[in-house]
């Protein structure tokens, strides 16, 4: 009789060969990949990686034109080259604005806001120019490694004005951002390039800091406008003021160095792809603003420096070093953690911007769509800072080009 139970116990026994403790580990290992994967592989990071590295590739274009200008032709013109930049928005933009008979036309614009825009219009202006002219005092490793003190100042913007609220991942993913400038300034160090230096360094660096400020002001303002108002009534006021603007800084400052230039073609196709490279970076950073933020658009076109030196291999004889492919993908770990978890608005955001009588015609579909979807839309600061209205706002924006 103790035989059959004998046997009845055996296969008991072998339905547990492994040992107990081993499926919880292996459990909580898929789970925590899968928490990973999911917040990492979304389309939303996909489409943002995309948008900042479009950014950065028209931002490449920009220095590679600028770059064979100098050395080439020794044209260094900055203020002519923004100049026709703005009259391209003046061109485009502008008018459109000047078409509208209702709503957000020029004059109401004009008549309500004109110091608010002269004011940004200056600041861009300013931005761009004391960049540029920062190579002449100090060297490429300094503009590179200050350049991005705009980006903690952006952040600082972003929490007190966009009343965006941070976690502890997104100044991880800054840091490592950072860490990726570090290692592309390494790689330009054993290379060499960070020869050449200008005649004051300190000016050199003040005048990168300047920029670098500026162009955290002109971003936080770009980001409240887009999202708030209208991506044509910033793009057409910029390229108003921005035209008048450096128009008079371009005839103080540099009419003798235009007097100079020995005009032919090439040089005209060089100020020409400067131009549309310009003009689309312009036109097209409202739409990923838009879409994300200007903080995760700051971190992403950081890689713009890089693709400028892969040019540089074939154009200007540049020494390639491994630390250049180390830095872009340091750089882009930065930039998905970051976009990773959302940022979020603080509650008091509702009460302390100031409200706007109209959303501007090339944003009033979304704003549709986004309360026809969400019958919660309108709820105070519940909804995530960076990702509110991203699906099919890329569509609506690339429509009103």
């Amino acid at each position: 009789m103790e035989r059959p139970a004998a046997a009845a116990a055996t296969p008991e026994q072998q339905q547990q060969p492994s040992p107990p403790a081993l499926a919880p580990r292996q459990t909580c290992l898929a789970s925590l990949l899968s928490r990973v994967r999911g917040k990492l592989c979304t389309w939303h990071i996909v489409k943002t990686l995309a948008l900042g590295q479009m950014l950065s590739l028209f931002i490449c274009g920009t220095a590679v034109t600028s770059q064979y200008l100098a050395e080439r032709f020794q044209v260094n013109t900055p203020m002519l080259q923004s100049f026709i930049n703005y009259c391209l928005l003046l061109l485009a933009y502008t008018t459109t604005l000047a078409c509208r008979k209702d709503g957000d036309s020029l004059l109401k614009i004009l008549k309500e806001k004109w110091w608010k825009y002269i004011v940004l219009g200056l600041v861009d202006v300013e931005a761009n120019y004391a960049i540029v002219k920062a190579y002449q005092y100090t060297t490429l490793t300094s503009v590179q490694l200050l350049d991005c003190f705009g980006i903690p100042v952006l952040m600082a913007l972003s929490w007190f004005f966009l009343r965006a609220r941070y976690k502890l991942i997104h100044f991880l993913a800054v840091a490592v951002c950072l860490l990726g400038v570090g290692t592309m300034v390494g790689a330009d160090i054993l290379a060499g390039r960070q020869e050449g230096e200008g005649s004051n360094v300190v000016i050199g660096d003040i005048l990168v800091l300047l920029g670098a400020s500026l162009y955290a002001i002109s971003n936080v303002s770009e980001e409240y406008i887009v999202k708030n108002l209208s991506r044509v009534e910033f793009l057409g006021m910029v390229g108003l003021f921005g035209t008048v603007i450096s128009a008079l800084q371009l005839g103080i400052l540099e009419h003798k160095d235009i007097a100079n230039i020995q005009w032919n073609w090439k040089i005209v196709l060089l100020f020409l792809a400067f131009a549309l490279c310009m003009f689309g970076l312009y036109s097209f950073m409202p739409i990923v603003i838009r879409v994300t933020s200007a903080t995760s658009v700051n971190l992403g076109i950081l890689t713009a420096d890089l693709y400028s030196l892969f040019f540089g291999l074939f154009l200007f004889e540049y020494k390639f070093s491994v630390l250049y492919l180390l830095s872009f993908v340091v750089i882009m770990v930065g930039f998905i953690l970051y976009c990773s978890t959302p940022t979020r608005t603080a509650e008091a955001a509702s009460s302390s911007l100031p409200l706007t009588a109209s959303i501007g015609f090339d944003n009033l579909a979304l704003k549709i769509e986004e309360n026809h979807l969400d019958p919660a839309a309108d709820s105070p600061a519940q909804h995530d800072g960076e990702e509110s209205g991203a699906e099919g706002s890329l569509a609506t924006e690339l429509s009103a080009l």
